[in-house]
């Protein structure tokens, strides 16, 4: 991923878009990183703080609007999909930012979800991936891992998870991407790649819940190991990775494979991201849960897969000013007094 230039505006802070409310996540929670790198990065985007709108399901994730001095709402258990759909279809212009978790964008959400990415709504959804239900105390969600033990799973969940990366590559979204909590320079960095891109942006954010699920991801951010578990995506670069950056992944046919550099592999043979290639997409999303994969993979963060398609507000646009101009207004009394009729017996 190429590095983006914040250039904050000189008459905005990220204080003028934090609100009076008392922040009230419990305390270490990872909603309080990603609050404070989304107040960070809006000064930069040049937006008036009356054109940005933050909407929100159900959950500890959904209180985001009450701590953002923009306009917001904190909407209904999964919708929040729905409710951006509405306002972005009347109101295109506004910069339109949905904030939803595992378990509301999902759960009772998913089916909302995945037809927003399908008709690309240009707004930008952050789902918080904590793997776990953390307003209602801790059961298990969508994306929690299998035998996972929890209030509502007493014996270990039976459930398969879901991967949110993949479930997004299957609604065909334009903009694709991973990031983290406790990786503060890298998530400001794809707040913005997702704010620039024309269409729906879904961002995964790796979001840790010290109270329900502590540790669900302490691999992919504890200084021991992070380095040798995560592989970070950069357009036009190798996918290499480790401590001394000394190992790297190739693909076997359509098989990513781990090499070590320097012992038998060269970075000339390494595999070269690119952004706009569907097809690998779909395999670093697979990377880390793919049970044909021999061996240990790290776990990639970035930009998985970015392409432009037109949005559905645009193309909504124009064929309602192509109808009137070419067949003039609609008869809403002519339709009503349609001859289809039904009687009831």
């Amino acid at each position: 991923m190429s590095e983006v230039t914040i250039k904050p505006k000189v008459d905005l802070t990220a204080k003028d878009f934090a609100t009076d409310q008392e922040v009230r996540w419990c305390p270490g929670c990872g909603d309080y990183s990603i609050l404070a790198q989304v107040q960070k990065i809006m000064p930069s985007l040049g937006i008036p703080r009356e054109n940005i709108v933050i909407i929100s399901g159900i959950g500890c994730s959904s209180r985001f609007p009450y701590y953002m001095n923009t306009y917001g709402m904190h909407s209904i258990h999964g919708r929040a999909t729905a409710v951006a759909s509405g306002l972005k279809a009347s109101r295109p212009e506004l910069s339109v930012w949905i904030v939803t978790g595992d378990g509301d964008g999902l759960s009772i959400g998913g089916n909302h979800t995945i037809h927003l990415l399908r008709r690309n709504f240009d707004v930008n959804i952050m789902l918080f991936n904590n793997q776990i239900y953390g307003l209602t105390k801790g059961q298990y969600s969508p994306t929690s891992e299998e035998n996972k033990i929890t209030k509502s799973t007493p014996f270990g969940s039976i459930d398969h998870p879901f991967n949110p990366l993949a479930l997004a590559m299957g609604a065909d979204a334009t903009f694709v991407a991973r990031s983290m909590d406790r990786d503060p320079k890298h998530l400001q960095q794809l707040l913005i790649r997702s704010h620039q891109h024309k269409g729906a942006s879904f961002l995964e954010i790796y979001q840790n819940c010290n109270i329900f699920n502590d540790g669900a991801f302490e691999l992919f951010t504890e200084k021991g190991t992070k380095a040798s578990e995560i592989l970070m995506l950069e357009q036009g670069k190798p996918l290499v990775f480790g401590a001394q950056q000394n190992k790297g992944i190739k693909l076997d046919g359509f098989k990513p494979v781990v090499v070590e550099i320097g012992n038998g592999a060269s970075v000339d043979e390494l595999w070269i991201h690119d952004e706009r290639d569907f097809y690998k997409a779909q395999i670093l999303t697979r990377m880390f849960d793919d049970p044909t994969i021999e061996g240990h993979l790290p776990r990639p963060f970035g930009v998985f897969y970015e392409t432009e398609r037109h949005c559905y507000e645009d193309v909504m646009v124009a064929q309602i000013e192509d109808v009137i101009k070419t067949k003039g207004k609609g008869d809403l009394d002519k339709l009503l007094r349609g001859r289809e009729t039904w009687t009831i017996v």
